[in-house]
């Protein structure tokens, strides 16, 4: 495996750069890695890695590249999650989606590339994801807590490719009440999975991090194996 930086061209004008995983073996296809709101971190590179190596070339962009370019920020530091937070607050969403159909394009047309690219999004990201499923072309899409789902139901009917959603039971960004309107606005749909992880909270899946609970990680993270695997080979 190995990894480089690599700069993107947007489709609103200007550049922004991502961090690139590449196979050590011909890669299976591409995901677009989208960061959770502590920007591009070590996290978001470790699991961008931990999918180079089962044979995925992932892209993580830096989605805040018009606000603060490189921003990394941990998520357990007050100060720096409150940082996070305005960043998230001047974070312009449409913006961010052009930004990750640029990515798609990227990957799409790399050397080797299979053609098919899917996304895996966290936190905002997840919100993300869930718009690379209404919004692109996208071949499969996996979300992970993301936020807003519920108030973005609208789009739902544009979304014409696999879908999981991960939810955290105990989400204290996602109230309960949300996760019902969600699973209610999406029941009825095919082509989207919900899993829903019962006694655990928002970033269950962040290594490393206090709200990280290894059994649920684990088995979200084989779901979401399998359903790459099934739906980009």
């Amino acid at each position: 495996m190995t990894t480089q930086t690599v700069t993107i061209p947007a489709l609103l004008g200007g550049s922004f750069n991502a961090y690139l995983a590449t196979p050590s073996t011909q890669p299976r296809a591409g995901i677009v890695l989208i960061q959770e709101i502590v920007g591009v971190n070590q996290n978001m590179r470790q699991i961008a890695n931990d999918f180079a190596k089962v044979g995925y070339q992932v892209l993580v962009p830096d989605l805040y590249w018009r606000l603060e370019p490189g921003v990394q920020l941990d998520f357990d530091d007050e100060k720096q999650r409150a940082k996070a937070f305005e960043l998230l607050g001047e974070f312009d969403w449409d913006s961010g989606v052009e930004d990750l159909k640029a990515s798609l394009s990227f990957l799409r047309q790399y050397p080797s590339s299979t053609g098919k690219v899917g996304s895996v999004g966290f936190c905002s990201g997840g919100k993300l994801a869930y718009f690379m499923a209404t919004r692109t072309d996208a071949d499969a899409n996996v979300s992970y807590y993301g936020v807003d789902i519920d108030r973005n139901l609208a789009e739902a009917t544009k979304i014409h490719k696999p879908l999981i959603l991960h939810m955290s039971a105990n989400d204290e960004y996602v109230s309960p009440s949300a996760q019902t309107t969600i699973q209610q606005g999406l029941k009825d749909n095919p082509l989207v999975t919900i899993y829903r992880y019962e006694g655990v909270s928002h970033g269950f899946s962040r290594a490393g991090s206090s709200a990280y609970r290894k059994e649920a990680a684990e088995l979200a993270g084989d779901r979401t194996l399998a359903f790459l695997k099934q739906h980009l080979g």
